[in-house]
């Protein structure tokens, strides 16, 4: 499935883009506006870059942390490392294994996507952000030739950014 995205100023400009595609013979039922009054882009399916990014780092937190327990412990075991003498062996033993809890998430949190929760990116995030700002996004989604097709009469509409995708 091909996807051309474009971001329109206004309303105004995002309906007549559509009866545009529209008198152009496109099907309506490849054509869609997200923005006020139409579609969120949860309900067309737009991703939270964050949310995903989130699901992954608490997935990879299942494993991780209870690994880095195990690691930790299994560590000060073989080592016999006496980080704190007055806590005993089995003490010292515990300790190890929240240290590799610690190293655990952090892993969890590196590798599960939680960079990308605090810096950002992505044109899911992007997209969202310009319907956050009041602006309204056309999505025409379909083939290659009817993508072709829809190009021409979006850029007559002089969008903000024009976009296009290929995918699955």
């Amino acid at each position: 499935m091909n996807y051309l995205v474009a971001v329109l100023d206004n309303r105004i400009k995002a309906e007549e883009a559509y009866n545009a595609l529209e008198d152009a013979s496109l099907p309506k039922d490849n054509i869609d506006i997200l923005g006020k009054g139409f579609k969120t882009a949860d309900e067309y399916g737009l991703i939270d870059p964050a949310d995903e990014a989130w699901k992954q780092t608490r997935l990879m937190m299942l494993w991780l942390v209870p690994f880095g327990f195990g690691a930790g412990f299994t560590f000060n075991i073989i080592t016999g490392l006496e980080t704190f003498t007055w806590t005993g062996q089995l003490g010292n033993q515990i300790i190890g294994g929240l240290l590799g809890t610690i190293g655990g998430a952090m892993g969890a949190f590196l590798i599960g996507g939680g960079v990308g929760v605090a810096i950002g990116g992505g044109d899911a995030l992007s997209y969202r952000n310009r319907l956050s700002e009041g602006k309204f996004v056309v999505v025409v989604r379909g083939s290659e030739a009817l993508v072709r097709q829809a190009t021409p009469i979006l850029r007559q509409f002089r969008p903000e950014t024009i976009q296009g995708y290929s995918g699955s």
